[in-house]
C-alpha cells in the first residue's frame, strides 16, 4: 500500500503542472483584462512559471522516492504540451492580436507553430537515448520562459513588429526540434565544478530580472544558448 501511494505522487504533481498550463491558457485570453490586482497577462506568466516548478518538483520527487513509470513519462510529456507549448503560444497569439495592424493580423497565428514544434521536441526527447542527461534542441520549458520575457519586453519596450515576431517565432521552433546540444539546468548536487554553467544562469537570471524586469528572462534563455554553444565539445 505505501508502496502505491508514494508512486502516485510524482503523478500528482505532474497533474498541477497540467492544471497550472490550463489556467495559463485561460489568462491567455484576457491579456489585458485587470483580474484581482494583476492584469491577465500577469496571471498568464505566474501560471506558466508555477507549471515549471511543478515540472522541476516532480522530476525531483520521482528521483528521491525511486518511482518512475511508463506512465509517468507519458504524463510528463502531455502536461509539458499543454503548459510549455500550447498556454505560450496562445499567450504570444493574443499579445501580437492586441498590437497586429489589421492586414497583418492573419500572421499572428505563426504563434500556433510553437505547438507542433513543441510536440515534436518532447517526442525526440522520450525517443532519444542520447538525452538522458543533456539534451538535444531546445527543452520545451525554456521555450515558454522565453516568451514569458519576450512578451513582458513587448509590453514594456513595443511591439517590434509582427513580422519581426514570426522570425523569432520561427527560430525558437527550428531550436526545439534541432540536434544542437545544450547542458540540462537541473541540478543532480550543489557541487560547484559540476553545476558551474548552472549557477552562472541561476544568477544570470536574478540580475536579468533585477536590471530589465520579467524580459529579463529573455535574455536568460538567450544566455543558455550562447553558454550551451560555447560548450558544445563538452556536452553529452
Amino acid at each position: 500500500m505505501a508502496f502505491k501511494i508514494k508512486s502516485y505522487i510524482p503523478n500528482t504533481v505532474t497533474c498541477l503542472n497540467l492544471l497550472a498550463g490550463c489556467a495559463a491558457i485561460y489568462f491567455a485570453f484576457r491579456p489585458t483584462e485587470v483580474i484581482g490586482s494583476l492584469t491577465g497577462l500577469e496571471w498568464c506568466w505566474i501560471a506558466i512559471a508555477a507549471a515549471a516548478a511543478f515540472d522541476f518538483c516532480d522530476g525531483a520527487t520521482a528521483r528521491l522516492l525511486k518511482s518512475f513509470s511508463p506512465l509517468g513519462k507519458d504524463l510528463d510529456s502531455l502536461s509539458d504540451l499543454v503548459s510549455f507549448g500550447v498556454a505560450p503560444a496562445m499567450m504570444l497569439l493574443n499579445v501580437m492580436l492586441g498590437y497586429a495592424a489589421d492586414n497583418t493580423a492573419p500572421l499572428c497565428f505563426a504563434a500556433l507553430l510553437l505547438v507542433p514544434f513543441g510536440a515534436l521536441r518532447l517526442a525526440k526527447f522520450n525517443n532519444d537515448t542520447r538525452q538522458t542527461t543533456s539534451f538535444r534542441g531546445l527543452p520545451i520549458p525554456a521555450n515558454a520562459i522565453f516568451w514569458i520575457g519576450a512578451t513582458a519586453w513587448i509590453r514594456s519596450y513595443g511591439y517590434p513588429g509582427t513580422a519581426v515576431c514570426v522570425l523569432v517565432i520561427m527560430a525558437m521552433s527550428a531550436a526545439m526540434v534541432g540536434n544542437f546540444p545544450m547542458f540540462s539546468l537541473k541540478f543532480k548536487n550543489f557541487d560547484l565544478r559540476d553545476n558551474f554553467s548552472r549557477y552562472a544562469i541561476l544568477l544570470a537570471a536574478i540580475l536579468f530580472v533585477a536590471f530589465y524586469g520579467v524580459s529579463g528572462l529573455m535574455w536568460t534563455i538567450l544566455l543558455y544558448f550562447l553558454i550551451s554553444f560555447a560548450r558544445r565539445r563538452h556536452i553529452a
